[in-house]
């Protein structure tokens, strides 16, 4: 599942004709990039949340069979947080553990080694229903979200990381959640971590979360240099 659904606020005033994810950096969408690896990686059935500008995303990336996949579509009338789309969404995504990742974040993340991930989940009875990928923190999140020790994350003091919206979650978490309905996902990852339900590993290589004309900009002009090398 891709999550688009969001009004980018911070992106205004580009977000206001186009939806966030559908910005160009390097010269291509930014949701294309996601979808791309995405399909890489052999995860090439894909649902994606939409709320503002919808018909837009819809019209642009209709069935996904022009980027090798296919897509399905869950309309929300308004964005409905993280966990409200998730659940919203539920219906058309499988009763076990599935990739999400942000529509607006740019990575050279390897997506490869989640099918591992999620085989494990579907096999091993002492497995987490959580996986979460973790980036170093960003001079606009130098307190990070949760710690990570031996693999598992925590709510502990320490040395923090930040989830770098990618992970692979146990969609039976979200079977009894309302669908409809605003919900937000930090209390969902406190309960998660609590229970010792969730893992994560450090990822260190190329990521971006795309947050404001100035990100897109650089992102862009960095893009831009690696094809003219």
């Amino acid at each position: 599942m891709i999550l688009a659904a969001g009004r980018g606020e911070r992106m205004r005033p580009l977000s206001d004709a186009t939806p966030k994810p559908l910005l160009h950096a390097g010269g291509k969408p930014l949701i294309v990039w996601q979808i791309e690896a995405l399909a890489r990686a052999g995860f090439d059935d894909l649902v994606i949340n939409v709320a503002h500008g919808a018909d837009a995303m819809i019209e642009a990336l209709r069935d996904g069979s022009r980027l090798g996949v296919r897509i399905r579509w869950s309309r929300e009338r308004e964005p409905l947080e993280t966990a409200g789309g998730i659940a919203t969404a539920s219906p058309l995504l499988p009763a076990g553990p599935v990739v999400i990742v942000s529509g607006d974040i740019w990575t050279r993340f390897d997506y490869r080694p989640l099918a591992d991930r999620i085989a494990r989940m579907l096999t091993a009875a002492d497995a987490s229903r959580v996986h979460l990928v973790m980036v170093p923190n960003p001079p606009y999140h130098s307190e990070g979200d949760f710690t990570l020790h031996g693999g598992r994350l925590g709510l502990d003091c320490g040395q923090r990381l930040t989830f770098g919206n990618i992970g692979v979650y146990d969609m039976a978490l979200f079977r009894d959640l309302p669908r409809g309905e605003k919900l937000r996902m930090l209390p969902l990852y406190r309960d998660w971590i609590a229970r010792g339900l969730v893992t994560g590993e450090r990822y260190d290589g190329p990521w971006a979360n795309v947050g404001t004309p100035a990100d897109l900009e650089a992102l862009d002009a960095a893009l831009a240099g690696e094809t003219s090398r």
